[in-house]
C-alpha cells in the first residue's frame, strides 16, 4: 500500500553518512553543521594517531631526532661553542633546540600532507558527506598532540643532560606554551604546501627552505654576532623571537643588543604565531576546498 504524503510536505530523506539534511541557514542548521564539524575532524584526528600505532617506525623518527639532534649539537658541537654570557652553552642551546624541533615539523606535516594526497586519501575524503575543513583541522590537532609528545620528550633529554630551567613554574609553563604556538602557526603552513607540492619527492626539496630558516636564526647564536645585515634578518625571524622569549622565560636569558625586536621578544613571540595562523589557515582551507576532484 503506498504512503500518502500531504500535498506541501516535502519527504525528508537522510542525507549520505546518514545524516540528516537541515536547512544550515537556520540557527539549528549552524549547530548541526557546527557538530559536524568538530566530529569529522575529531575522526581525522584519531586516524592521525593511529598511523602511529600502526608505524610504529613514524614514533622512531619523529621522537628519535630531536634527542639524536640535542645529543649532537649538546655533546659533540657544544664543546666547541661559548656561551655569549660566559656561562653553560647548554643553557643557550637548549630552548633553541626545542625552537628548532618545532620549525622542522613543519616538515612533517607537509610530508604527511603530500603522501596522503599522492595515494588519494584526501579524494577518498572529499568524496564523503564531512565537513570540508575537518581534513585540514584534523591534521593540524593530531600533528599538534604529536609536537607536544615530541617537546616533552626532548625537555626530559635536556634535563638529563644537565639544563634546567631557573625561571620558576609558570614562566616556564608559559614558554612552553610559545613554543606549542610557534608549532601550532607552522602546521598550517606545513598543510598548506602539502598541498601545493605535487609530490613526496617535490615536498623533499622544502628542507632547503626550511634548513635555512633555522640557521638564519638565533637558536645557535645571537644575532649581535653576525654580520649587520644578517643580523637585522635573523633577529627578525619569527623562529628567534620564539628562541629570544623562551630563553627568557627559562631563565637563560642573553644580553640585548638593544633593538626593538629584542627587548620586546615575548611580545612578538605571540603576534608571529597569530600573524601566520591568520595568513595560512585560510589559504590552506581554501587550498584544499578547491582541489581537484
Amino acid at each position: 500500500m503506498s504512503s500518502v504524503i500531504e500535498k506541501g510536505t516535502p519527504a525528508k530523506a537522510p542525507a549520505a553518512g546518514g545524516r540528516e539534511k537541515v536547512d544550515l541557514r537556520t540557527e539549528d542548521g549552524n549547530e548541526r553543521r557546527l557538530y559536524w564539524a568538530v566530529a569529522d575532524c575529531w575522526t581525522v584526528v584519531r586516524r592521525g594517531l593511529l598511523t602511529y600505532r600502526r608505524h610504529p617506525s613514524f614514533i622512531v623518527w619523529q621522537l628519535g631526532f630531536p634527542i639524536v639532534s640535542v645529543l649532537l649539537y649538546g655533546y659533540v658541537f657544544g664543546g666547541a661553542m661559548k656561551s655569549p654570557d660566559g656561562g653553560d652553552y647548554k643553557d643557550f642551546l637548549m630552548p633553541g633546540m626545542f625552537v628548532m624541533t618545532m620549525a622542522f615539523g613543519l616538515m612533517a606535516t607537509a610530508m604527511t600532507v603530500v603522501t596522503d594526497s599522492s595515494k588519494g586519501v584526501i579524494d577518498r575524503f572529499r568524496s564523503m558527506p564531512m565537513a570540508p575543513s575537518a581534513v585540514v583541522t584534523g591534521r593540524g590537532v593530531s600533528d599538534l598532540l604529536a609536537a607536544t609528545a615530541e617537546l616533552a620528550i626532548l625537555a626530559a633529554t635536556a634535563v638529563a643532560m644537565g639544563w634546567r630551567a631557573d625561571g620558576g613554574f609558570v614562566r616556564t609553563l608559559s614558554a612552553f606554551a610559545l613554543l606549542v604556538l610557534l608549532r601550532f602557526a607552522l602546521i598550517w603552513i606545513g598543510i598548506f604546501l602539502g598541498l601545493l607540492v605535487p609530490s613526496p619527492e617535490a615536498a623533499g626539496g622544502l628542507y632547503a627552505v626550511v634548513f635555512p630558516l633555522t640557521m638564519i636564526s638565533s637558536i645557535f647564536a645571537p644575532p649581535s654576532t653576525m654580520p649587520d645585515w644578517l643580523g637585522t634578518i635573523a633577529a627578525w625571524n619569527p623562529i628567534s623571537s620564539t628562541a629570544a622569549a623562551s630563553r627568557e622565560l627559562f631563565g637563560n636569558p642573553v644580553a640585548s643588543d638593544g633593538s626593538w625586536i629584542q627587548e620586546n621578544a615575548i611580545l612578538m613571540a605571540v603576534i608571529w604565531p597569530l600573524v601566520l595562523t591568520a595568513v595560512f589557515a585560510p589559504i590552506a582551507i581554501r587550498r584544499f576546498q578547491r582541489l581537484s576532484r
